[in-house]
């Protein structure tokens, strides 16, 4: 799977996205730096289908098929998006992640999940007190779950703090494992990670501005 992103952008003079050209592809960890607190999920949101740009096209395979990015792209911990909510315990996200890709769900199908992983320690913390590096982890796992899975778009996990070069890790060893991963996070992560992480678009980086940000609503 090979998704290309070409002169995306989104929002009134580019302010919620500006400009932004990118791929990722099958078996590849990409980063693609983003800045400002609405630009990532933004993003993430385009480069998972999930959101039509304004301008510019986005496609999947050579293809301009939202529907088809949808189902092969699981959208990762988007702030706001995709993130859980902060009080909801690990064994209730498990469940409904379980659910969702048509597997038991019961109390006794969880616990076993979070055994297999290696979290059963968890089955009862609110997910937003799990360290950074088991709740990626988690998240990732529960994503690749659903059937026709080929990609990832992991959204600002550099918000959770701790060491990029640990989540940078885990993407690594997901794309290890055949899936086209497009971590986006921001600048800082960025230069701890120089000369390690491929970025998404070398030629033409997502940088901040001093623009104040768009409200966008998510359209597809």
């Amino acid at each position: 799977m090979h998704v290309d992103l070409s002169h995306v952008t989104k929002g009134r003079r580019g302010q919620a996205l500006p400009a932004t050209s990118l791929s990722y592809a099958s078996r590849e960890a990409r980063l693609a730096i983003a800045e400002t607190e609405q630009r990532p999920t933004v993003l993430g949101l385009i480069a998972s289908g999930r959101m039509r740009p304004d301008t510019g096209s986005v496609t999947i395979d050579g293809a301009a098929n939202a529907s088809a990015l949808r189902r092969c792209v699981a959208l990762v911990d988007a702030p706001e998006v995709s993130d859980p909510a902060p009080n909801v315990t690990v064994g209730t996200v498990v469940a409904e992640e379980l659910m969702f890709a048509g597997r038991p769900s019961n109390p006794k199908a969880t616990r076993a999940w979070l055994r297999e992983h290696g979290q059963a320690e968890h089955l009862r913390v609110p997910i937003a007190d799990v360290r950074p590096a088991d709740r990626l982890r988690m998240l990732l796992e529960l994503a690749v779950l659903r059937d026709g899975v080929e990609g990832i778009v992991l959204v600002s996990p550099d918000r959770h703090g701790g060491d990029p070069r640990v989540w940078w890790d885990l993407a690594e060893e997901f794309a290890g494992r055949g899936y086209a991963v497009l971590v986006v996070a921001g600048e800082a992560s960025g230069t701890v990670l120089a000369g390690r992480a491929t970025l998404a678009s070398p030629a033409d980086p997502l940088v901040s501005d001093a623009a104040q940000d768009e409200s966008v609503e998510v359209t597809a």
